[in-house]
């Protein structure tokens, strides 16, 4: 879904293996919208939270309004991905809160799941075997807004599979949207709080 959105979104290098962002000596400037109301609301979560790695990670996230269609303010990492100090915060703070949970696996892609986006539908896959029942497993999504791409991830890995899901985490979370009513008693941890 990512690369799709990329290619609207205009020219920007892809990464092609994980060492991309530490390869990165020189960005080119990436257009960014105009300050926004949802821009204010990020940044003064992020200072609320007394983490500056915080405001570097708010500050990295590009707001593209009415994009895909109008009304919706579009969260794009893309710009944190490329910001080599953001990107290694986000992760870092991932790790701090998840490294002593004993999480089996990290899930990547198995079998389908159909689920609804604030702006139409898509489906989301992983290998088969990938992960197994018992295990346990930590999701990551860059953005909860409705809650269709996480509550698709508990169902996959949770009612099909029998993963045991330990907690969903998201580096935004757009709670005009109420997307964290959703995932039911699933614990969720979010780094930065936007307005949808």
């Amino acid at each position: 879904m990512l690369f799709s959105q990329l290619r609207l979104t205009g020219p920007l290098p892809l990464p092609r293996c994980p060492s991309f962002a530490s390869q990165i000596t020189d960005l080119p400037s990436l257009p960014r919208a105009p300050p926004s109301k949802s821009v204010q609301v990020r940044a003064m979560a992020a200072e609320d939270g007394k983490d500056p790695r915080l405001a570097r990670i708010s500050s990295a996230i590009r707001v593209i309004p009415d994009f895909p269609k109008p009304g919706i303010l579009f969260q794009d990492i893309t710009t944190l991905l490329l910001d080599t100090k953001a990107f290694k915060d986000t992760i870092d703070l991932f790790v701090e809160r998840y490294k002593d949970k004993e999480i089996s696996v990290v899930a990547g892609k198995v079998i389908s799941e159909e689920y609804s986006l604030e702006y139409g539908t898509d489906i989301m896959e992983m290998h088969v075997g990938a992960v197994e029942a018992g295990e346990r497993a930590l999701i990551i999504d860059d953005l909860i807004a409705t809650g269709g791409t996480l509550g698709a991830a508990l169902r996959l890995l949770g009612k099909r599979v029998g993963v045991h899901v330990v907690e969903c985490a998201c580096v935004i979370e757009l709670p005009g949207l109420k997307g964290r009513e959703r995932l039911g008693d699933k614990p969720l941890f979010v780094l930065v709080n936007g307005d949808a």
